[in-house]
């Protein structure tokens, strides 16, 4: 979730907006490079990204090379910024001074969706999930020991290698890619007989799930991109997808009105959540693995508990 103060949000809406465009995503700067996380990334139809001081209220930086809408912007752990359009490309980008490092090419169509393999510790922050009760917590401590636990988990999670990205398109493909290496991606993983819509890493980064509009949940080796599995239930195009905290149930939300929650072990379905009276268009899993929150055409927010 990306929280910036009134002042900020009105220039930032201001600033992007180019003929009627539009925001498509945010992305802020990760705890674990610097505690005060008052730099945020936008991503705008007009094809550019601006990287905002939410203190001082100001675009900070813009970069230009897209040369349609973007997609998604991503934030990640390592000082790079990732960028993906509708011109089919992804872009990394050095945060520090907004130098492009790297084109990704490969897609066929609009690139709709990323997810970086840290994206689940890098918004958790030093939070730890694992010693979360039902009852909210507050993480308490100076804000320099603050980005030291969120440092370590971080290294913890992304071990030795780089981070990895995969991202999803118009094209019915995903790619697995080591952005930070190699502008080659690591897998072209295909299967899906529709549009993809969103792509995720589990929390332990072994598994990627893929959503997509020919109502099926693909499951792939998060290393090497293998296929695994595919997760059918919903009679209709499945919109979003978000894993448990300890990476062992994914719920998905769909336009047949009802929410699942698979077991990623067995491959199989575990719960049905009917309730919803029309599309459910988003779904989350709370950080701590305690609620779900579903939200769709039907204008209401439901809050499910495991």
């Amino acid at each position: 979730m990306c929280l910036i103060g009134s002042r900020s949000h009105s220039r930032c809406s201001q600033s992007h907006e180019v003929a009627g465009k539009s925001l498509p995503g945010c992305a802020s700067f990760p705890l674990c490079r610097n505690p005060e996380c008052r730099y945020l990334a936008s991503a705008s139809k007009d094809g550019s990204i601006r990287i905002w001081d939410t203190l001082m209220g100001r675009c900070d930086k813009i970069l230009t090379s897209h040369t349609q809408s973007v997609t998604c912007v991503k934030w990640g752990g390592d000082g790079l910024i990732y960028s993906s359009s509708q011109d089919r490309t992804i872009k990394v980008w050095r945060s520090q001074d907004g130098v492009l490092c790297r084109t990704l090419q490969g897609h066929a169509h609009w690139v709709n969706t990323m997810a970086l393999s840290t994206d689940y510790v890098l918004r958790t922050g030093a939070f730890e999930p694992a010693e979360a009760t039902i009852n909210p917590q507050d993480v308490r401590g100076s804000l320099a020991e603050l980005k030291d636990k969120a440092r370590q988990r971080y290294d913890q999670v992304r071990g030795q290698e780089p981070e990895r990205l995969v991202s999803g398109s118009d094209d019915f493909t995903l790619f697995l890619w080591r952005p930070a290496e190699d502008k080659k991606p690591l897998e072209r993983m295909t299967g899906h007989q529709a549009l993809i819509n969103q792509v995720l890493f589990s929390p332990d980064t072994r598994i990627i799930a893929s959503a997509s509009f020919d109502k099926s949940i693909k499951l792939w080796d998060g290393r090497t991109g293998k296929y695994l599995t595919s997760l059918r239930g919903h009679v209709s195009a499945v919109y979003q997808i978000a894993w448990s905290a300890d990476s062992r149930l994914l719920v998905s939300g769909s336009s047949d009105s009802t929410l699942k929650v698979w077991d990623a072990k067995m491959k199989k379905l575990a719960i049905d959540l009917p309730g919803h009276a029309d599309e459910v268009y988003a779904t989350d899993w709370s950080p701590d693995g305690q609620r779900v929150a579903s939200g769709g055409k039907d204008k209401c927010l439901r809050i499910w508990r495991r």
